[in-house]
């Protein structure tokens, strides 16, 4: 193990975000340029390498924490980037997006600050990365074979680098103009600056991984032709149905779905727009939906000159701690949590509906109607006599996903079966119903976390290997109903 008494002797101390006033300024990611070398040593030395490590569990990829975590307490950094990358392709993405349910399992959490299992993550591929230690890996020899992968999100890089890897010819498929999916548009550029997928993308291109942008399968090519050229194909496309809210003034001007919003300013910092074409400024903003995405909207307005944002979700107000009974660990809870987007200002309402938008004489949006709301016999009930006008210019809707895009004529061009959820069936390999067609991520398993996104990744990757080849040598895959301890 790392140090033997550090989870006595050192209290939990977490990466250093830049002041308030002075982030809000600009786009760059929010936390101090190099504040955690110093202290992540001995933050990595609380780990007390369990003889049961429940961060195995709580992680979808099964990271292989107690290692990494002893070598960066011993500085042995190239090691520690070499456990990583063990089970993970992306760690540098996990390291700032995930919401670390390996925390959360963490035995030392039981009764005490967790270890920060995710900010160590972070510091040693930015630290493997800095030292020239992540290199190209192309394969040694060609198999012959050809694989299509739908999507470049987080699933889809990760099954064609395995893919890759093992010997096949890989094409990636993304109907955006730029490689990257939901990292790169629908994550803002001060949670994850988008360098990090650049140069993974060069890696990938460096080991043999082709990029075809600009081109979405079902309507560009169809679909049933794709599966005529190639051997085999993943889709990994995602769920990218937004669910919408059908209230009266929907149709007002100025309501959009955060997938409208959120992309228009990553698109400014890449030099595509001088100025978004929806933007916050001098507005009063409203963001529709609790979650991670809604808080998204929430700094970006911050950073976009917003007059105020408020944030409305309608479930109650979570518990700021773990519920023993409902959400025992080593369970992933549903906790109140603050964000970097929250901490630079606005409000957030819980327990509330919207009821109807009010617009001007020229069909935009002035004002936003609500309800306060309340559990009666399990359903969410209006309160009578708690409605309140608040005034909106722009409001984003950030209320989830309900599966995969029926418009573009995927799921019929390939003839997929779709689950009761809307999202394409597969079998425990990732097979779909079509013959060598298998399915990843979001697309498949339904809107979840990017370590969920890149654990089934490298899982379909194994299963399409041995479709192709009849065994394969790539890591052995999670199933699709595995649930680990994340729910």
């Amino acid at each position: 193990m790392a140090d033997p008494k550090g989870f006595l002797n050192t209290d939990r101390e977490v990466a250093r975000t830049r002041p308030v006033p002075e982030r809000v300024k600009d786009w760059n990611e929010v936390y101090v340029p190099g504040s955690l070398l110093p202290i992540i040593g001995k933050q990595a030395g609380r780990c007390m390498d369990c003889g049961i490590p429940f961060c195995h569990n709580g992680c979808p990829l099964g990271n292989l924490i107690p290692e990494w975590n002893d070598y960066a307490w011993r500085g042995d950094w190239q090691a520690a980037g070499e456990r990583l990358h063990a089970t993970n392709n992306f760690p540098e993405f996990t390291g700032r997006l995930c919401p670390a349910p390996c925390e959360s399992a963490c035995v030392l959490g039981i009764n005490q600050p967790p270890v920060t299992i995710k900010n160590v993550e972070v510091t040693i591929i930015d630290k493997a990365w800095e030292a020239g230690g992540v290199t190209p890996q192309p394969p040694e020899r060609l198999s012959g074979k050809t694989v299509a992968v739908i999507g470049s999100g987080p699933a889809g890089l990760a099954a064609a680098q395995q893919l890759t890897r093992a010997g096949h010819t890989v094409a990636v498929y993304e109907r955006a103009d730029r490689i990257g999916g939901l990292l790169r548009y629908g994550i803002p550029e001060f949670k994850m600056e988008k360098r990090h997928i650049n140069r993974r993308i060069e890696q990938m291109r460096a080991e043999g991984t082709k990029f075809r942008t600009g081109v979405e399968i079902g309507r560009d090519i169809d679909a049933a032709d794709l599966r005529k050229r190639y051997d085999a194909v993943v889709i990994a496309a995602g769920s990218t149905t937004a669910r919408d809210l059908p209230v009266p003034g929907r149709e007002l001007r100025g309501i959009h779905q955060a997938m409208e919003y959120l992309p228009l300013a990553n698109k400014v910092q890449e030099g595509d727009y001088v100025a978004p074409p929806i933007t916050a400024e001098g507005k009063h903003v409203v963001v529709i939906g609790g979650g991670d995405t809604g808080a998204d909207c929430v700094g970006t307005a911050h950073r976009q000159g917003a007059a105020s944002v408020t944030q409305l979700e309608i479930m109650p107000r979570p518990n700021d701690e773990r519920d023993p009974v409902s959400q025992p660990w080593p369970t992933f809870p549903m906790l109140y949590k603050v964000t970097s987007a929250h901490e630079e200002g606005g409000e957030r309402i819980y327990s509330v509906s919207t009821t109807h938008f009010e617009g001007d004489e020229d069909g935009n949006v002035q004002a936003l109607h609500l309800v306060e709301v309340e559990f009666k016999q399990g359903r969410l009930e209006p309160k009578p006599g708690t409605e309140k006008r608040i005034p909106a210019q722009l409001v984003t809707l950030a209320m989830g996903f309900t599966g995969i895009d029926r418009t573009n004529g995927l799921v019929e061009q390939f003839g997929l079966e779709l689950d009761e959820r809307g999202n394409v069936a597969r079998d425990a390999d990732y097979a779909t119903n079509v013959d060598g067609v298998y399915v990843a991520g979001d697309a498949g398993r339904g809107q979840s976390l990017i370590v969920w996104a890149i654990a089934e990744g490298r899982s379909a990757a194994r299963a399409v290997d041995r479709y192709l080849t009849g065994t394969s040598s790539l890591p052995a895959p999670i199933r699709p109903t595995d649930r680990a301890l994340t729910v």
